[in-house]
């Protein structure tokens, strides 16, 4: 029953700390900051991979659940190795979980610019951008996003 709430809470922690790499959405820090506005061209869009984070969390979470589930295992010395495997192992486990539930599916826009420079932004496969529309570049101190 333990290992159950302790899972459940990795789980929630983890997708909570997964940040938003979509074109629509904004972090408090990037409210009410000056952002340069461009136009352009869509050149070609491809998906793409975005990977997952990698926080530490992940780890610190499974190898919690991991020890707690290997002290079940024996009484002394066994006992002891049961935690630390289970740790160990539950650590690899809970990284490779939360860079797997924040990965995401993305686009790379390709976007010949007004200004006769050609740029390539990647985010989050949230909107469909096709060849030769029109677009907007938004660059922030925060990076760049392509929106229509």
């Amino acid at each position: 029953m333990k290992a159950m709430v302790v899972a459940a809470l990795m789980a929630v922690t983890l997708t909570s700390c997964a940040s938003s790499m979509s074109g629509s959405a904004y972090s408090r820090d990037q409210a009410r900051q000056v952002q340069t506005v461009r136009e352009g061209t869509v050149v070609s869009v491809r998906p793409v991979q975005i990977e997952g984070t990698k926080s530490g969390l992940g780890t610190i979470a499974g190898g919690v659940l991991g020890g707690a589930l290997g002290s079940a295992i024996g009484d002394g010395s066994g006992q002891i190795i049961g935690i630390a495997a289970g740790g160990v192992g539950g650590a690899l486990a809970g990284s490779a979980v939360e860079e797997g539930v924040t990965r995401q599916n993305g686009l790379e826009i390709t976007i010949d610019m007004d200004s006769g420079e050609t740029l390539a932004i990647v985010q989050a496969a949230d909107e469909t951008f096709v060849s030769g529309e029109r677009v907007k570049v938004i660059h922030g101190p925060d990076g760049a996003r392509v929106t229509h």
